[in-house]
């Protein structure tokens, strides 16, 4: 059977590198939706519905010659789904911060959305800021640098987007994603040239790296590695 072509969509059969997640938070109707929808499958849908509860996509692309899965999650921005926040959290590498640049609350809340991310979620996770909606620059309610600044006191990556004309989507969550595939490859290669020592296996808890060839051993190879 073939090993499957490497394409940035991916094959059925494809050999996958690391899966990654990443989770979308932000207020309802700043377009998180409409964001995956773009990224995961190139579509924009004028009369999108609020999300109800969390659904995740995900999409396949080559990164440094590695083919990366990226798992990501959305979830409603309404405070009564508010109770799935620690499994939604959990695992995830990587986060999206959204905010409607036309709506100046939603941008006042980030800071909320964000002390709550940073205590949920792994404290090494990436995080970018995006304002979405740049299409609709006349209306605009917050200014680049006000956004520019909180992300560089909050040590955060930031990005102005547009789901709709697909400004930016791309470029965000490549970004974020290669980002995140120079640390946790970092901890991968440090774990492996010490895979007996505990103290490196730990460098990988709670980012949930599925690494083909490296996975937990089963029975009967429990003991393959040990000299």
């Amino acid at each position: 059977m073939s090993s499957g072509n490497r394409n940035h969509y991916g094959e059925f059969n494809q050999k996958i590198d690391y899966v990654l997640k990443v989770v979308l938070i932000g207020d309802s109707a700043v377009g998180k939706s409409q964001l995956l929808a773009r990224f995961a499958r190139n579509e924009f849908s004028i009369d999108s519905k609020a999300t109800i509860g969390v659904e995740f996509q995900t999409r396949t692309l080559a990164i440094d010659e590695k083919t990366i899965k990226a798992q990501i999650w959305d979830t409603a921005g309404q405070e009564r789904y508010r109770a799935v926040t620690s499994a939604y959290y959990r695992g995830a590498v990587g986060a999206m911060l959204i905010y409607d640049i036309t709506k100046r609350q939603s941008f006042d809340h980030v800071a909320r959305w964000l002390e709550e991310l940073r205590s949920h979620a792994d404290r090494n996770i990436v995080i970018m800021l995006i304002g979405n909606k740049s299409d609709l620059g006349s209306l605009r309610a917050v200014p680049t640098e006000d956004a520019k600044e909180f992300a560089q006191r909050e040590n955060l990556f930031f990005m102005e987007t547009s789901a709709l004309e697909a400004t930016n989507v791309e470029s965000a969550f490549q970004t974020v994603l290669t980002e995140i595939y120079r640390i946790v490859s970092k901890k991968s290669l440090a774990a492996n040239e010490k895979s007996g020592s505990a103290g490196n296996a730990n460098q990988l808890k709670g980012t949930q790296i599925v690494v083909p060839g490296q996975e937990p051993p089963s029975e009967g190879n429990a003991k393959c590695c040990s000299s």
